[in-house]
């Protein structure tokens, strides 16, 4: 995208020098200070190398890695964080663990050729996420690009006029849900990861707000939280998940996730339903009786930036 905001490094960034695993793995801090100092004076100690803020609760700073939690913690960090959000936002919220169903592998494909440009898409996933307010955050950006090309890197982000263009057509871009994904290789504490079901997802508890999943992603598929986010609480889509779109901290990483919450229990992503011109098609890639396996049977369809290797399973196509 050729107007895409450059965003400077942040403090922490790690291209301010190599990544330790000594410096990054909480788990290692723990097991080498934990021995000797008090839960809250060792927290209080590691501030500098953590950003662990006053906002940060203990609790918070020392909770253990989502995939090594027992169903007891598991419960125990729902209930602090619904608690949290009832004290900061004043929302009454649930959190649930949706946890990937078996035989299911998440697909998506896109028809270029009734996209309007609408950004309908866009909206839809700022409110069902719980995207910053004041932002404008969403996980999809619709790119208007030039009839004959196709270099997302190219694409106007922020066009601002009437839709759609006689001499353009759209291009929404989210995650791509990447087969093999440079984001998760790039992490340096196993913050973010690929699920069961294809779905790339983020422990924003566990993220120790490196970027360099952001720098990683070709797609500029992930957002960072500089703020905390702000949305009024009668704003607040109530109905959230842990790996999802439970409102997520300052200076974490966040991305799509197929709308996970509501995908994994047989609804469909909250841009699709959105969408005015049925451009979205989603479903199960392992079903052979599903509609996007259909597309992809009879649909002359393509992925993005191909030559990279990433094996996107998200997959665009026109109808001539």
């Amino acid at each position: 995208m050729s107007d895409k905001p450059k965003e400077s490094c942040s403090s922490n960034c790690a291209c301010h020098g190599a990544p330790s695993e000594g410096l990054f793995n909480r788990r290692n801090l723990l097991k080498g200070a934990g021995a000797t100092l008090g839960v809250a004076a060792f927290a209080k100690a590691m501030a500098p190398l953590t950003e662990w803020k006053e906002s940060v609760s203990v609790d918070e700073f020392l909770q253990t890695h989502y995939r090594e939690l027992s169903k007891a913690q598991l419960d125990e960090v729902i209930a602090r964080l619904e608690q949290e959000t009832k004290d900061q936002y004043g929302a009454d919220v649930t959190i649930e663990d949706v946890r990937p169903q078996k035989g299911v592998k998440f697909g998506y494909a896109l028809n270029l050729s009734v996209c309007v440009g609408c950004r309908r898409c866009a909206k839809a996933c700022h409110e069902e996420n719980n995207h910053d307010r004041a932002s404008g955050n969403s996980y999809i950006t619709v790119l208007e690009m030039s009839k004959g090309s196709m270099d997302m890197e190219h694409g106007n982000a922020h066009y601002n006029h009437p839709v759609p263009q006689p001499d353009k057509f759209y291009m929404p871009v989210q995650c791509q849900q990447c087969e093999n994904p440079p984001c998760v290789d790039v992490c340096p504490v196993e913050a973010t990861w690929k699920e069961e079901d294809g779905i790339v997802v983020v422990d924003y508890n566990w993220c120790i707000g490196c970027r360099y999943c952001e720098a990683a992603c070709p797609y500029h598929a992930r957002r960072f939280n500089w703020t905390k986010p702000e949305i009024p609480k009668e704003e607040i889509n109530p109905k959230q998940s842990y790996l999802s779109n439970r409102i997520r901290p300052q200076g974490v990483m966040e991305k799509c996730t197929f709308c996970l919450h509501r995908t994994r229990k047989g609804q469909l992503p909250a841009c699709l339903e959105a969408c005015p011109t049925g451009a979205r098609v989603f479903g199960n890639l392992l079903d052979p009786t599903s509609e996007i396996r259909t597309i992809l049977a009879n649909k002359r369809v393509f992925v993005l930036k191909e030559e990279l290797g990433t094996r996107p399973n998200f997959f665009y196509f026109f109808d001539k």
